[in-house]
């Protein structure tokens, strides 16, 4: 076994490596840029080497500087993660020459299935199911239209080098296939560097579900089930789940058994994933092979009680698998949610700075140990700290928070409340997103694939799409813990007499719309003791309070059942989240309420004159000068921000009157960047 490893990686994945390389008993040093000096996986390691500038192509993605920390520490080997250089075949390949161990497949079957084109062929030799298409190069958008008449529309367009959605068109009649065939090839050559674009069968209603492949160097490969990775936000996965609700035991058995042949023909060695896209008739077609180690894997460690990095490690030291297929267990249910610095109110735009409260739901599992104790429980992988920096440089991951439970039901409880228990400021996130998607019908009911986000929130995720349960029961919890604040106040020696703080049961709740109409909803409330009885809206909610006043998550019992929420009060307004449901309340007695509503409304100021930036990042380009005119939808700037480009337009025709930041600035959220006349 290794003394020492490196990993060549930062965040939430190195974070994960060094947990199980403790357990070990192995060292462990850690690599890092300029932006990541204070960084939690460098505090983690035993070791840490300074690698290059924030940017990643000159830091994360140097092979010779990765190397050379390797040579210097002394690491026998190196754990690459995920992304960066996971599944570069040059850099296993100039690790092996070095003598150094590479903790992931022999840089030949990376080489193998790194290409889209020659994986599907390979697939199709080694008996795979695979997509009907056109595997070789495309010339001309004209063949283009000729293969996909005779494939059937609808077809697929892929760039054979693509991946996260990039260089891929969907085409339902020749125009789209012509045009599709173009922007793909463009794209693709601009993203990658390689221009061939391949043909494939368009899958109706597909779904996406993956087979985690485990082999050694001594023959054995065993598949440990399967994750379902459907919903997805522009062909990027925000929830997975292990096992899918969609299979039956056959077609499992299937597919991972397919996923065993095509590992086994190109010798794998290491943890791998095999994608498959699934029909609603269960057909299912290989997709392409992940040579590496996956975001989602919690998942699948979660229902096996094994350590895939653990795993990745001895099969690297030369190590036999411990197990067979038929010893490989199946245990409850896991959910995965992914939770990203982004703010979904603006369209996922990214969100970055500094983690002011960082406050995850309290755990029971840990990475390194992932089978749960009692039948479930909650776990959090993360490279984040409270009072840390998001930087603007790499990609939007805080962290993941998995839930495991008895069964899918359970598991969706359990990551329900982790989500109300998880309290994130200073930055914007996506929990009430996942909050919004666990709680969909068609998500509790397992009823969707892989178009279920664009179906379901055509024009965006707004508050107005929130669908709570109950949402009085948020007026409810406003009135009580504007209940416990009054009593606190009305305690408090040395009040002037005639002025002292009353207690009253009788309020009002008042609710304002962005235009200013104002909904108020009477309420009444009583203590006896540690219970509070809060009428409002026709119901009645007996609430217990088991956490401290001060604290920004609640916990609490609604008629004798556990709940969490979050409860903080800004000047008279109660902000009140259960569920991704937020309302911002005013608690006033019915007089105040009254007199309240006799008050004018101030709308908001006019910034339809400004250009402002709708994130913080990189201000990469100013396309426009003072006193040009520019048409409605001109490229005016561009946001650089998480590894992403975000152009910004004109919305409508207008006159440049200035520009107010330079090329090179970093800029905040709302900072003006241009004025119109």
């Amino acid at each position: 076994m290794f003394e020492k490893i490196l990993i060549a990686n930062r965040g939430e994945i190195a974070c994960r490596v060094i947990k199980t390389a403790r357990r070990m008993g192995i060292r462990t040093v850690a690599v890092y840029s300029e932006a990541d000096e204070d960084a939690r996986h460098v505090d983690l390691a035993d070791e840490s080497v300074l690698i290059g500038p924030a940017p990643s192509r000159e830091s994360y993605l140097v092979m010779d500087k990765i190397i050379e920390a390797c040579q210097r520490t002394g690491a026998q080997a190196v754990h690459p993660g995920y992304g960066f250089l996971s599944e570069n075949e040059v850099f296993a390949r100039r690790v092996e020459e070095q003598g150094i161990v590479f903790i992931g497949p022999k840089h030949g079957s990376i080489a193998a299935m790194g290409d889209k084109i020659a994986s599907k062929k390979l697939a199709q030799k080694a008996r795979v199911n695979t997509i009907p298409g056109y595997n070789d190069v495309i010339e001309s958008p004209e063949q283009a239209v000729e293969i996909a008449r005779d494939i059937g529309y609808p077809v697929m367009i892929k760039a054979s080098a693509g991946g996260g959605g990039k260089g891929l068109r969907v085409a339902h009649n020749d125009k789209e296939a012509f045009d599709g065939f173009s922007s793909c090839r463009n794209e693709a050559r601009a993203s990658f560097g390689d221009d061939r674009v391949f043909i494939e069968k368009f899958v109706v209603e597909p779904r996406h579900i993956e087979i985690q492949v485990l082999g050694d160097s001594h023959g054995n490969c065993v598949y440990l089930w399967e994750r379902e990775c459907s919903i997805q936000r522009r062909h990027q996965k925000v929830i997975e789940e292990a096992p899918s609700a969609f299979l039956d035991e056959a077609t499992r058995r299937a597919m991972g058994e397919q996923a065993v042949a095509l590992a086994r023909a190109v010798d794998y060695q290491s943890a791998g994933t095999v994608e498959f896209v699934v029909g609603k008739d269960k057909s299912f077609y290989f997709l392409e092979m992940n040579t590496r180690l996956q975001v989602e894997h919690p998942v699948t460690e979660c229902i096996t009680g094994l350590d895939l990095v653990e795993q990745m490690i001895r099969v690297a030291a030369g190590e036999r698998l411990a197990f067979t297929q038929a010893a490989i267990p199946r245990r409850g249910w896991a959910i995965e949610c992914r939770i990203n610095a982004e703010d979904p109110l603006r369209g996922f735009l990214p969100s970055t700075g500094r983690l002011v409260r960082f406050r995850p739901p309290q755990t029971t599992l840990e990475a390194a140990e992932p089978m749960p104790e009692g039948g479930g429980g909650i776990r959090v992988d993360t490279g984040v700290y409270e009072g840390g920096e998001i930087p603007v440089h790499y990609d939007s991951m805080i962290c993941k928070l998995i839930a495991h439970g008895a069964d899918r039901n359970d598991a969706i409880a359990r990551m329900r409340d982790a989500l109300n228990a998880f309290a994130i400021r200073g930055i914007s996130s996506n929990i009430a997103f996942q909050s919004a998607l666990l709680a969909h019908p068609r998500f509790v009911s397992g009823d969707f694939n892989t178009g279920f986000i664009a179906e379901e929130y055509p024009k965006g995720f707004t508050r107005q799409s929130v669908q709570h349960d109950d949402p009085s029961f948020l007026l409810a919890l406003a009135v009580a813990a504007n209940r416990r604040i009054r009593e606190r106040a009305a305690a408090i020696t040395g009040q002037v007499p005639g002025h002292e703080v009353r207690v009253a049961d009788a309020w009002a709740v008042v609710l304002s719309d962005p235009d200013g109409k104002r909904h108020t909803t009477g309420a009444r409330i009583v203590r006896e003791r540690d219970l509070f009885t809060v009428e409002v809206a026709g119901k009645t909610y007996p609430i217990r309070f088991l956490s401290p006043l001060r604290e920004l998550v609640v916990r609490g019992e609604l008629d004798g059942r556990p709940f969490h929420a979050q409860i903080e009060r800004a000047g008279l307004i109660w902000h009140v989240n259960h569920n991704g449901k937020h309302i911002a309340a005013r608690v006033l007695t019915p007089r105040a309420a009254e007199l309240e509503s006799r008050m004018p409304f101030k709308p908001p100021p006019d910034l339809s004159k400004f250009l402002m930036s709708p994130m913080p990042g990189l201000l990469v380009d100013v396309a426009v000068k003072p006193g040009q005119a520019v048409s409605a939808g001109e490229r005016l700037a561009v946001i650089e921000a998480m590894k992403m480009e975000n152009v910004l337009v004109a919305a409508q025709d207008a006159v440049v009157k200035s520009v107010a930041a330079a090329k090179g600035d970093t800029l905040a959220v709302d900072q003006v960047i241009i004025e119109f006349v």
